[in-house]
């Protein structure tokens, strides 16, 4: 009679961790339209990715499976509320899915080069989950503008964190 061990329910799978987007960048965007991306930012997001509009009228560059999971919960939301399904048909209607080509750049479709005002200076900021692609100026104008709103509400948005 040969002992047979016990079965062992299999490990979990670990739970993948969304990308941690993080940094700021000075590419330039060529005059086809295409913006080399960040060699950091790259391996982050995939060989699939999304661009769409985002606030405060710059670009967001999300990969696909964060694009996917961020549809899906407005998706959720959207039936039942006018701005959910407002919000909805803009940034899905500006949504283009982009593969970097062998260099590492995408291009910028007119439409989405239109809505952030770009130019040939842009700066690609990390911001955890997504990228986010603006034209050079505004970006520091809105940097300009938070600074002193960064320090005042650091303790309402932060209260737990301790640094």
């Amino acid at each position: 009679m040969v002992d047979s061990e016990p079965a062992v329910a299999p490990a979990e799978a670990p739970t993948e961790l969304p990308p941690l987007l993080l940094g700021t960048y000075t590419p330039k965007i060529d005059a086809k339209g295409r913006l080399a991306l960040p060699a950091k930012l790259r391996s982050q997001l995939g060989r699939g990715l999304v661009m769409a509009r985002g606030q405060e009228r710059c670009i967001y560059l999300l990969p696909y499976s964060e694009f996917r999971r961020v549809a899906a919960q407005i998706q959720r939301t959207s039936l039942g509320n006018k701005a959910a399904r407002d919000y909805l048909r803009v940034f899905l209607s500006g949504a283009v899915d982009q593969e970097p080509d062998k260099q590492g750049r995408v291009v910028i479709p007119p439409m989405l080069r239109d809505y952030a005002g770009l130019g040939t200076d842009v700066v690609v900021i990390g911001v955890g989950t997504r990228a986010e692609i603006w034209n050079k100026d505004a970006w520091e104008a809105y940097l300009t503008e938070q600074e002193q709103g960064y320090a005042d509400i650091a303790d309402d948005v932060l209260p737990a964190m301790e640094f």
